[in-house]
């Protein structure tokens, strides 16, 4: 078995289904589907498609559609495909039900023990979990900040929520950061244990420009798989952009598929 083929495997049994509603206010089962309402909207998650004819894929799409209008309050909701899924028109199917596509990303996978890699800094850079040796809330507002000027938009739950989640979860959810000698943040990423699962989760990884290409960000992601290997995670994964992806390869992360996420809204 190839490495990429493990890592595949791994993500499809332990990553879908349950383990995508693992923050949600509710969720249920309908049929292969795992629906779930969150404080931002509505997922849809699934394993395997591919034993359903094509009228009941559509079915299961217009049932889906009906239940988050109809039985929800969510504004939106996310059906999120894989590009090695079958069947391979699923896509078209949830366009002609008006879900549209958002920007297609890369998923990376790698074993922990490997990410976990001594990064040389540059002079004055520091790395360190937020909240610690300053205040919380403050290093939260600070790197949420700092993502929005990288992102061009903001990223991720809002200051307060992801604060009181920090605070609540330590074990499960943590904030990393790079100051310079001044102290701003430059870059900032966080991590996401995934309960019942070998797998922790690298998110809203975030650079200024002016700092990219100087080993800032391969450090943080080292710094997050050390601390996720002292839960026992034995993999780290992460949805990427095409700009995040070479800069994650170089960490030593895989490619083992494409996702892209379908958007409903309401009208």
């Amino acid at each position: 078995m190839t490495l990429r083929t493990e890592l595949l495997e791994a993500y499809d049994s332990q990553l879908r289904l349950e383990a995508e509603m693992a923050n949600a206010r509710s969720w249920h089962h309908h049929g292969p589907l795992v629906r779930g309402v969150f404080g931002d909207g509505g997922f849809v998650s699934y394993r395997d498609l591919s034993g359903l004819a094509d009228d009941e894929i559509d079915v299961l799409i217009a049932e889906t559609v009906a239940w988050f209008r109809d039985e929800t309050t969510a504004a939106t909701f996310e059906w999120k495909t894989r590009g090695h899924d079958l069947p391979a028109d699923l896509p078209d199917r949830l366009v002609a039900h008006g879900l549209q596509a958002e920007e297609r990303e890369t998923v990376m996978i790698g074993r922990a023990e490997l990410l976990d890699q001594e990064v040389e800094l540059p002079a004055g850079i520091v790395v360190r979990r937020a909240g610690v040796g300053r205040d919380l809330e403050d290093d939260v507002a600070r790197a949420l900040q700092m993502q929005a000027e990288a992102f061009g938009r903001p990223a991720g739950p809002d200051a307060a929520e992801l604060a009181d989640l920090l605070r609540a979860a330590p074990d499960l959810h943590g904030l990393w950061v790079a100051e310079d000698a001044g102290g701003a943040v430059v870059c900032a990423g966080r991590t996401e244990v995934v309960p019942g699962t070998e797998f922790a989760g690298l998110w809203g990884g975030a650079t200024l420009p002016a700092w990219r290409g100087r080993g800032i960000y391969r450090a943080l992601v080292a710094a997050r798989a050390r601390a996720a290997l002292t839960t026992g995670a034995r993999y780290l994964h992460s949805d990427c952009t095409e700009m995040s992806r070479p800069i994650l390869e170089r960490s030593g992360l895989v490619a083992v598929t494409t996702t892209t996420p379908f958007i409903w809204s309401r009208d």
